[in-house]
């Protein structure tokens, strides 16, 4: 198996600066194949440039200007390279398919923040030496830069890639491990509602809050982007505050991954099968479609937008997604099982005497069956729902 770790590093201010030499020049590469591509389809009677021939023009191009092209890794030029050839493989995929194509853009240099490496000793580097001095990552035209190793690395690294967030630098490594021993087997089942009021409630009757980092932080972001609205565009002012926005978003992420990985963790550990909704949240994002007035031309009628934009940031901040992939992630590794269901109904049905109606529930923390009198809470009885659902799916699938 396949395992990423990311590691801070701490590059000295001439490290820093090729550092971002080596994105600047890495960018400037990505924009003149993704320009010789479309001047070449445009203007050379539809032509296609493919990898190769951009692959094949590297010689040329490091020894036409050693200065910029010719001080660092062929190998990462190449990974900058393929990186847009996938950018162009995703766009004709959704030209096919229908959907938005969204052709390849040029990249800022404030957007560009990802070189790759795709072996290990190809233009880098990984040397994670004994505790008795600091752990280093070598880059060709870099030099060796600190690493803070917080957890050590293993099996065999293959790629290393250097990346910026803000004014921080990373070095994210994937390395090839053998699958770790599952853990021993509890017995327990569960099955989990993802909500809003909590984060998510499980069939035993437990809840996890939804902690809102985002909500709480949300008056600190407005006046930070107001400040950065009101600077000069160019001047050190703006670099500053865009760099105080940039941190307040890098620590509502970093709570909510937290966040995340504490939860699947537990959850991990203390059950033996996980059945969770089949949520679809991009289609949950969604804004509503516009009503327009038949007695007004060119009016609209109420859709409330404003109501779903702000259950749309409620459902962003909650981070589902993330939690989700995380919790299969950590399943996989402890020999878990995590099994996805079709989350129609689930908090409508009685689990006592299976009736369905809408009726059913009356508050959204409220669940009483007009059948036969059942209450609970509406997210104990969608998770119980689940739950029976995802065991039912386990039980139909061949051995």
């Amino acid at each position: 198996m396949i395992r990423a770790y990311k590691f801070l590093m701490y590059p000295t201010v001439r490290q820093a600066q090729s550092l971002g030499e080596m994105l600047r020049d890495h960018c400037s590469l990505y924009n003149g194949a993704l320009e010789e591509r479309r001047s070449a389809y445009q203007h050379v009677s539809k032509t296609t440039v493919r990898y190769g021939q951009q692959s094949g023009q590297l010689k040329d191009i490091r020894a036409f200007d050693p200065e910029r092209q010719g001080r660092w890794s062929f190998s990462s030029q190449q990974a900058t390279l393929r990186r847009l050839d996938k950018a162009f493989a995703a766009f004709f995929r959704r030209v096919k398919a229908g959907e938005a194509p969204g052709y390849p853009r040029f990249r800022s240099g404030l957007r560009f923040d990802t070189v790759d490496f795709p072996k290990d000793g190809d233009g880098c580097r990984w040397d994670s030496t004994p505790h008795d001095r600091p752990t280093r990552v070598r880059f060709q035209g870099v030099g060796h830069v600190k690493v803070k190793q917080h957890r050590p690395v293993a099996g065999k690294v293959k790629t290393v890639s250097v990346k910026r967030e803000g004014r921080r630098w990373y070095v994210i490594l994937t390395a090839e491990q053998t699958a770790p021993e599952p853990l021993p087997p509890t017995g327990s089942v569960v099955g989990v509602d993802m909500g809003i009021a909590n984060f998510l409630a499980d069939s035993g009757g437990e809840f996890v809050p939804n902690p809102r980092y985002g909500h709480k932080a949300a008056a600190d972001l407005e006046a930070a982007q107001q400040a950065l609205s009101r600077c000069k565009r160019g001047s050190k002012r703006r670099r500053k505050a865009v760099d105080t926005v940039a941190r307040l978003h890098r620590k509502v992420r970093r709570q909510r991954l937290d966040h995340a990985h504490k939860t699947a963790l537990a959850l991990v550990r203390e059950h033996d099968f996980i059945a969770h909704e089949d949520l679809t949240i991009r289609n949950m994002n969604k804004s509503p479609a516009s009503k327009p007035d038949p007695e007004q031309p060119g009016g609209f009628l109420p859709n409330g937008a404003g109501a779903k934009a702000g259950l749309n940031r409620s459902i962003a901040d909650a981070g589902w997604g993330v939690f989700l992939q995380i919790l299969t992630a950590k399943a996989e590794c402890a020999g878990r099982e995590v099994m996805a269901v079709d989350p129609r109904n689930t908090s409508r049905r009685c689990p006592a005497c299976g009736h369905t109606a809408k009726e059913n529930r009356p508050t959204q923390e409220k669940f009483h069956c007009v059948s036969c009198g059942h209450h609970a809470h509406a997210d104990t009885v969608g998770a119980s729902n689940v739950l029976r659902a995802g065991l039912a799916r386990r039980q139909a699938q061949p051995a």
